[in-house]
């Protein structure tokens, strides 16, 4: 399978803390990518990455990406955040959670899981069948699975 390039900067993390951004950055971080983030409050998912090496900033503003190269954002940041607002002013490309993701899945074999009820347990239950199986999984779920971390 194709890979992605390892040399384009830092990634900065607007809102790192929520569960779908933090498990993209973990992911990233453990291919090789330099990662950093911030998010308006510590919580769980961010000590979890902190832990893990990530730079963690608790509270949003400009100068948190000043070392960035690519600003990714979710949906629930705001259009007034102060980092997106320099991420603009310094015409750093600005790339959505769903379009990292898409980056991620276009290089592996990937499942996709949708709908309106269950899909963090199906997703779980899928997981768990590929790790048993020892296809060694990468998984990116809208809870933490538990005995995974």
């Amino acid at each position: 399978m194709s890979e992605l390039p390892l040399s384009i900067g830092t990634l900065h993390f607007t809102g790192i803390g929520g569960i779908g951004m933090s498990g993209i950055a973990e992911i990233l971080f453990e291919l090789g990518y330099q990662v950093q983030g911030s998010d308006v409050a510590e919580n769980a998912n961010v000590r979890r990455l902190r832990d893990k090496g990530i730079p963690v900033t608790c509270g949003q503003k400009a100068e948190n990406i000043d070392d960035a190269s690519i600003v990714v954002i979710s949906t629930a940041i705001k259009p007034d955040n102060p980092e997106l607002l320099a991420a603009r002013e310094r015409f750093l490309p600005i790339v959505h959670r769903a379009e990292m993701l898409g980056e991620l899945m276009r290089l592996r074999w990937s499942v996709a899981v949708a709908g309106t009820h269950g899909k963090t347990t199906t997703t779980s239950l899928i997981a768990t069948l590929l790790d048993s199986a020892r296809i060694d999984p990468t998984v990116i779920n809208g809870g933490i699975i538990t005995g995974w971390g």
